[in-house]
């Protein structure tokens, strides 16, 4: 059972006793990975002894590994039943970050980063897989949207808990920051093998999910609408590379504004995702609901573009507000954008198959954000404002592809199994 919470954090948390549950779960497991994303760098540097570019390297081969094998990682979840692989890749991942005491080379960090990063990878396809399968499809949506919430709330404390340990500036404090995430990832572990298993929603299933659970529609990767609609909703969730990149350093080299109110832009942000993100998500169920999401996150990414290209040429209050403004409307692509992601992979995955969907999901999601950092950063601070118009006719480019290829993915699922070959 979920611990007992006060009525307004109950309101907050979620409408029934299983998404409550579920939400705690979200803000103990976030928890865990905000304490470690927080003073990752300094224990890598500091205990492990490792350089800079050392790190970005090996983040880079276990993206790679990840990519390559995020597909049979999903499949997992098929065999073996997701709730059973969410709880044992939770385990194992939370007892690998004690592993990391025993990292001091190169090439150990190598390996036990990619090892994490698969395991991380089975787990959060296992995770996604259950929340679709054991929520009625009305549900799925708004479900996901209190649990993102949550998640936003357990980082925000994972990152104050490791604040602390890297003010004392003490390297005993450094190491106990895996030691403080295996904890939390532990009870993360137990809180998940204590959920309840799958019962199927046959009265709730759209007429696609009849239709693929009546007949074998094969491999995922052979729903090419779903691999390509997933690449365009990669490229319309690249609204994180604008949140975390490309904003903060034009706010630092091309305006006036003061460097402290990047603190304020990232707490707007949290603020915003975990008030109203339930919200951006109210009335989502089916892929018409999803591609109208999509448009909404697509026009305030545009939107977004349009006001932060402006506040090269303003200067005091002016500028201030206007990159508030422009965070503020690339956190409305971010709601939006999520929203419509979970119901397009609630409504256009085989429930036979919903773990190997998830892992294309990621290879989609992977294909279309990668190359972003490097692209965006390049157009918006050396192009100037064609750049910032190059980045929202990109967006838009993909807010208009995804309608055709969620189609495509639509009629996969339903069409009649002597035609599936074609596919």
């Amino acid at each position: 059972m979920a611990p007992s919470l006060p009525p307004r954090l109950l309101r907050l948390a979620g409408p029934t006793p299983l998404i409550r549950r579920l939400s705690v779960q979200s803000v103990l497991s976030a928890f865990g990975d905000g304490v470690f994303l927080t003073g990752s760098a300094v224990f890598f540097t500091q205990i492990v002894g490792l350089s800079a570019a050392q790190v970005g390297l090996g983040l880079s081969i276990a993206g790679v590994v990840t990519f390559c094998l995020a597909v049979p990682l999903g499949k997992l979840s098929d065999r073996f039943g997701a709730k059973r692989v969410w709880a044992l890749a939770s385990l194992v991942e939370a007892l690998l970050y004690l592993v990391w005491w025993t990292v001091g080379s190169m090439a150990t960090f190598v390996a036990m980063l990619v090892v994490l990063e698969l395991v991380s990878t089975a787990s959060r396809s296992a995770r996604n897989a259950y929340r679709f399968d054991i929520f009625p499809r009305e549900e799925r949506v708004a479900s996901n949207a209190y649990f993102r919430a949550a998640r936003n709330v357990g980082y925000t404390l994972g990152a104050l808990l490791a604040g602390v340990a890297l003010a004392t500036n003490s390297n005993d404090a450094v190491r106990a920051v895996p030691l403080a995430t295996a904890a939390l990832l532990l009870l993360n572990a137990a809180l998940v093998s204590r959920l309840p298993g799958v019962a199927l929603h046959v009265e709730h299933d759209s007429p696609l999910e009849v239709a693929a659970h009546a007949h074998d529609r094969g491999s995922a990767l052979r729903n090419r609408g779903y691999v390509l609609m997933s690449v365009f909703d990669g490229v319309l969730a690249t609204h994180q590379v604008l949140l975390n990149v490309v904003i903060p350093l034009w706010l630092v080299e091309e305006t006036d504004a003061p460097r402290v109110l990047l603190a304020w832009l990232f707490g707007t942000n949290t603020v915003m995702a975990v008030l109203l993100q339930v919200v951006a998500a109210r009335g989502v169920v089916t892929v018409a609901d999803s591609l109208r999401a999509q448009r909404r996150g697509a026009f305030f990414f545009v939107l977004s573009c349009g006001i932060v290209l402006v506040t090269h040429d303003t200067v005091g209050w002016v500028t201030i507000v206007l990159v508030w403004l422009g965070h503020v409307t690339v956190t409305g692509a971010e709601l939006f954008n999520s929203a419509g992601d979970w119901g397009l992979q609630a409504e256009l995955s085989d429930p036979a198959r919903r773990g190997e969907y998830q892992g294309v999901s990621q290879l989609g999601y992977t294909l279309g954000t990668v190359w972003a950092p490097a692209a965006y950063t390049f157009l918006a601070m050396q192009w100037g404002t064609p750049g910032w118009l190059v980045i929202a006719a990109i967006v838009l480019l993909a807010a208009i592809g995804i309608h055709p290829a969620a189609r495509a993915a639509e009629r996969h699922l339903a069409r009649e199994p002597e035609a599936a070959p074609a596919a």
